[in-house]
């Protein structure tokens, strides 16, 4: 016969009931574990006892994030208290019967169903969706616009009336001068001259196509020397970009992959329902008509 250490009371703890459902799985269906033959007995809640190995189950279960916020606040002891508490509400559902009305059963059952074709999903579809290579880049050049192109560059113009002032503005600009200031007072394009000239980060199409061939041509700091067009003479400037602006492009990358990823899902789920469908006998009975029909239920002289 084992006998049990007398239990330190436990202080209550004062939580958000839809906080601990959430943390400590309230809104799951989880059967208690039973205790093993060498189970350490941690606390007995209104004769029920909580486990050793019931404690690392559901400790194992939580995010890391949320291990981290316990072992600021209260470590384990906190999330044993949580657990008791826990307890102490199941105790008052079953009591009440809450845990044997019909909706509940419903719920449970729907909720065990889907877990099932998760499970199933993670076979057939999950684990045999791979993108290529040439799948992903062939959608993020369709979706090009939403994407830095691979010159990751800030593009700066100046239009100037004459092949001399481009000249000169170009020979300021490598001494030391602020190509920003200087477009702002010489440039004639009136578009970017408020901005400095700035045309934000390369993509296809920023600039008038006689610049546009230039660009690509330019090292990350070069002033080019002046591009005749038929509005006059441009100097272009590329600048670095950002910390923010290159991970924001390589969120929208990753945007892009996952939707990618998600629509050969979706076709490999069409392909596995399909092929289920074609080797399984299915037959709709009469009534399904007023279904199929959305005719809404029938009425009582027609049910007759």
């Amino acid at each position: 016969m084992k006998i049990l250490r007398p239990f330190q009371p436990v202080r209550p703890v004062l939580v958000s009931v839809a906080g601990l459902m959430l943390t400590l799985g309230l809104t799951q269906p989880f059967a208690a574990c039973a205790p093993k033959e060498e189970d350490a007995i941690l606390v007995v809640v209104n004769g029920r006892q909580i486990t050793q190995s019931e404690f690392d189950y559901r400790w194992s279960e939580l995010a890391d994030a949320t291990k981290a916020r316990y072992e600021k606040h209260g470590g384990k002891r906190k999330f044993l208290d949580e657990m008791i508490t826990r307890e102490l509400l199941m105790q008052e559902a079953r009591h009440r019967g809450i845990d044997q009305s019909e909706s509940i059963r419903e719920r449970a059952q729907r909720f065990k169903e889907q877990l099932i074709l998760d499970e199933l999903l993670k076979e057939k579809i999950k684990t045999q969706v791979e993108l290529s290579k040439e799948e992903l880049d062939a959608y993020y050049a369709a979706h090009a616009r939403e994407l830095l192109a691979p010159l990751k560059a800030q593009v700066s113009i100046m239009l100037l009336p004459n092949v001399f002032a481009a000249k000169d503005l170009k020979k300021q600009v490598e001494s030391g001068g602020d190509f920003a200031k200087f477009a702002q007072r010489y440039s004639v394009d009136e578009k970017t001259k408020a901005k400095g000239g700035d045309l934000g980060p390369y993509r296809k199409g920023i600039a008038p196509p006689d610049v546009e061939e230039v660009i690509p041509t330019l090292k990350i700091g070069q002033v080019s020397e002046p591009i005749k067009t038929d509005a006059g003479y441009y100097i272009v400037k590329l600048s670095p970009l950002d910390k923010e602006t290159l991970e924001a492009d390589l969120a929208t990358r990753e945007r892009l992959r996952q939707e990618l990823l998600a629509e050969k899902r979706r076709k490999r789920l069409e392909d596995v329902v399909s092929s289920l469908r074609a080797k399984a006998t299915i037959r709709l009975a009469d009534a399904s008509r007023y279904v199929m029909e959305d005719t809404g239920r029938p009425s009582a002289t027609l049910a007759r």
